[in-house]
């Protein structure tokens, strides 16, 4: 089972340095990622999502390769590329998977302009190594499906890297 986290931070560009350390400790294997996304406010009020993975891209890739393949089966494979990348371009930017985007957005028109949140749903997290290194950007817990226990001990470390910063 996956846990949701939201963190949200007073600062513009805070979410999208704590994504940076957050894909690090995935790549060191500290954090195992289902989706994760941060959304910045503007001081105009306008809300934006800045999603982890481009599933368009993706698509148009997968899609142009697929493409590709089955053009040449009918001798037509640059006409195929380009079939199956626009069709799987459209099918990415249409799917949605792991946090929604409607529910992120609704949480984001509750946050104060020029501020930002990170949502990270996660399948499993390395605790005493993430936690520390997620305190150093401070932040307050929005929304968590942890335990309580869980839900405390992270607000606690925020609250302390937010007194040290």
């Amino acid at each position: 089972m996956s846990d949701l986290v939201v963190i949200a931070y007073p600062d513009e560009h805070r979410a999208a340095e704590v994504m940076l350390a957050i894909n690090r400790m995935s790549s060191e294997n500290l954090v195992d990622l289902e989706d994760a996304c941060y959304v910045t406010k503007g001081p105009e009020g306008k809300v934006r999502l800045h999603q982890s993975k481009d599933l368009t891209a993706a698509g148009a890739l997968s899609g142009g390769l697929w493409g590709m393949l089955i053009g040449l089966f009918f001798l037509a494979p640059v006409f195929g590329l380009a079939v199956g990348a626009a069709t799987g371009a459209l099918t990415g930017k249409a799917s949605d998977y792991g946090i929604d985007d409607a529910f992120m957005k609704r949480l984001a028109e509750q946050m104060k302009p020029g501020s930002s949140a990170i949502f990270t749903l996660t399948r499993k997290v390395t605790a005493d190594k993430v936690i520390p290194e997620l305190a150093k950007y401070g932040g307050t817990v929005l929304r968590t499906s942890l335990s309580k226990d869980a839900e405390e001990k992270l607000e606690a470390a925020l609250q302390q890297g937010q007194k040290a910063a």
